[in-house]
């Protein structure tokens, strides 16, 4: 894989991650119209680029991951005037707050978490079939034209609390599915429990971190564990690096500028591009063009 396919690969990453079109359904798509092979390094490459992904998150959201906002249960009072017993309440609250933001989002990695330690491999052989990613583009993108109908009813409470968390989290798991997009699966769990559309996609936001985060990380585990994968890291260390940047870069324009557009214009056109591109990819199938990268 040479610098301009490593460029262009991380661009459709860090552009697709957090949109509701399946990054890794386009990255897969990218690979085969690039002819780039799939061996062991591009496999690992387009897991590991998510960490700039990641980052970007982190960066945007800084205050929500390192400094979380206190529990206000004194508003309309200074801490000055507080009695010592109702300080170490206020203070013990605030302490128990920044780490219920944590324990949230475990709640909701969990189910993806356990599904896919169980069903990994299976989930890494229908990785590389365009047709699988082609098809879900398609039934994902009709489904999405009515989405804005179905769920678009939130209610006035929109604390994440360990219920809500847990059913996007069993959302996520439909996206282990090439093609159907972890962003589309846990906004939408999100807004069938009444989230806004703003608010559902944030948390979509916050949850993408340990979930790929930790796919990221295992894949660099499983590299490291043998003396070819360390080699292998050794002499494409540039390519991973150069990834990185440009996903990290890509994916802060693109969550700002998708933010902004799902809060006015919603899902609908998400869904007509997935169905264009799936069908797209279907005919060129059909027609023996070889979009398979195995």
């Amino acid at each position: 894989m040479n610098v301009f396919q490593t460029i262009i690969i991380a661009i459709v990453e860090g552009l697709t991650e957090f949109l509701p079109v399946s990054s890794t359904g386009h990255m897969i798509i990218a690979q085969a119209l690039l002819g780039v092979p799939s061996d062991d390094f591009v496999k690992m490459f387009t897991v590991c680029i998510q960490f700039g992904a990641i980052l970007s998150v982190i960066v945007l959201y800084w205050k929500r991951f390192i400094k979380l906002n206190p529990v206000k249960i004194f508003e309309k009072q200074e801490n000055n005037n507080l009695s010592f017993f109702r300080k170490i309440i206020f203070y013990w609250n605030r302490f128990l707050n920044k780490f219920n933001f944590y324990k949230i989002l475990f709640i909701a990695f969990l189910p993806a978490a356990i599904l896919g330690f169980i069903f990994g491999n299976y989930i890494d052989e229908l990785l590389e079939s365009v047709t699988v990613v082609a098809i879900m583009l398609v039934l994902g993108g009709i489904f999405m034209l009515f989405v804005d109908k179905w769920f678009n009813k939130p209610s006035e409470n929109q604390e994440i609390n360990w219920l809500r968390a847990l059913k996007i989290g069993f959302c996520q798991c439909i996206a282990m599915i090439p093609g159907v997009s972890r962003s589309m699966a846990t906004i939408v769990g999100g807004m069938s429990t009444k989230l806004t559309r703003k608010n559902a996609a944030e948390f979509s936001f916050f949850l993408a971190v340990p979930t790929m985060a930790a796919a990221s990380g295992y894949s660099l585990f499983k590299l490291f564990r043998t003396e070819a994968g360390i080699k292998l890291f050794t002499e494409h260390w540039s390519e991973l690096l150069i990834g990185n940047v440009v996903a990290f870069v890509v994916a802060m324009a693109a969550i700002k500028f998708f933010i902004d557009f799902l809060t006015k214009f919603g899902f609908k056109i998400f869904g007509w591009y997935r169905i264009v591109v799936g069908l797209s990819i279907l005919i060129l199938i059909l027609l023996n063009i070889n979009l398979n990268i195995i």
